[in-house]
């Protein structure tokens, strides 16, 4: 299964937009929307906010759908996080994992995941292991 991934650049960073991964928080859109506009194409406009800012509001992604790297980086090849990997159970949603972590699947393919990964806790997500939102649909509690 190839997963689509959406990149957005202002020239200094890009933007990666992984939508199989997202989760619809709508965290993006209600605390940035001068950037994240996802009733217009293309949704993510780089030039309505200042680098650091959308650094900010990508970080607070949930599902880890969303991510940047620094161009300079990307170009040399470097994407890694440094930081300990933390677990967190969120009430009635997913387990956000935050961190460098590696997802096996039973077919034995392996994917790195940096920053954030939700992983499905309802059972319910058509993108399994990682959430696509279900749970507010199917009316998990956990």
């Amino acid at each position: 299964m190839s997963e689509t991934t959406k990149k957005y650049t202002n020239g200094e960073i890009t933007v990666i937009w992984k939508p199989d991964a997202c989760a619809h928080s709508r965290l993006c859109w209600t605390q940035l929307n001068e950037v994240f506009k996802p009733k217009e194409r293309p949704w993510v406009q780089m030039d309505g906010a200042a680098t650091d800012r959308i650094i900010e509001q990508v970080n607070k992604c949930p599902s880890g759908a969303l991510s940047f790297v620094y161009n300079e980086e990307q170009e040399a090849g470097e994407s890694r996080v440094d930081a300990e990997s933390i677990v967190e159970v969120t009430p009635n949603g997913p387990l956000l994992i935050y961190g460098n972590l590696t997802v096996r699947h039973p077919d034995g393919r392996e994917e790195k995941k940096f920053k954030t990964t939700a992983l499905c806790r309802c059972g319910g997500s058509a993108n399994k292991p990682y959430c696509d939102g279900t749970h507010r649909k199917n009316g998990f509690e956990g």
